[in-house]
């Protein structure tokens, strides 16, 4: 995944964009419960790895979500795939370091949304750093702050209604070969890098909304799934 904005309050729902950069010769299904040893997450699932870029834990209202990061971008033989960073956060929310060694991973940014805290861990290749994030509009991305992405969106997503207003902000857009775009498109001889997924999320306790399509630049492409 390779963009998440987040509209967080203390209490509210969770209200988020997710948007998943790979590439296209990657297959995943969409959203569902696709683990039977964790029957409340649902999320979509990397067919490679078996993990997701973005779990939500109907029961809890807990979303977490994985970004690659640029530092380290091999994991070591045998290292756990960053896939199931998700899974193990949106269960255990802020504990799941207690359940998987990072050392060996490639580098990742996490976010993890709940009722009571929003969090981001960045993993370097060598250090874990925790940061608790305020009340407000926050956007994370994979290039980080240097990428040039929340100086030229997060306004927009601040200043927008949730969910038709940053609907409309993403079928504003097109996919382009640009670091700073909301939507990416980079072709080479030999694969394809681009915009995968889109998913609207708005999540509490026991409600969960998620809009999401394969393509988020097309108007009326966009399907729901509701918990």
């Amino acid at each position: 995944m390779c963009t998440v904005v987040v509209r967080w309050a203390s209490g509210e729902p969770s209200r988020i964009l997710a948007l998943r950069d790979e590439s296209t010769a990657r297959e995943f299904d969409d959203p569902d419960a696709w683990w039977p040893d964790r029957p409340d997450l649902v999320g979509g699932r990397d067919r490679v790895a078996g993990g997701t870029w973005c779990a939500n834990r109907s029961t809890t209202g807990a979303t977490a979500m994985v970004l690659n990061r640029p530092p380290k971008r091999l994991a070591d033989p045998g290292a756990p795939s960053r896939g199931v960073l998700p899974l193990l956060a949106a269960t255990h929310e802020a504990a799941w370091v207690d359940h998987v060694d990072v050392d060996g991973m490639a580098s990742f940014a996490l976010v993890l949304a709940t009722p009571s805290r929003l969090t981001l861990w960045e993993y370097d290749g060598m250090h874990l750093a925790t940061a608790e994030l305020g009340s407000g509009t926050h956007m994370v991305t994979s290039g980080g702050a240097e990428d040039g992405k929340a100086d030229r969106y997060l306004h927009r997503f601040d200043n927008a209604d949730f969910p038709a207003g940053w609907r409309a902000i993403i079928e504003a857009e097109t996919p382009h070969d640009d670091p700073a775009g909301l939507l990416i498109r980079h072709e080479t001889e030999t694969f394809v890098y681009a915009t995968v997924f889109g998913q609207l999320i708005d999540a509490a306790p026991g409600r969960l909304r998620i809009d999401y399509t394969r393509t988020p630049w097309v108007s009326g492409s966009w399907r729901r799934r509701e918990e």
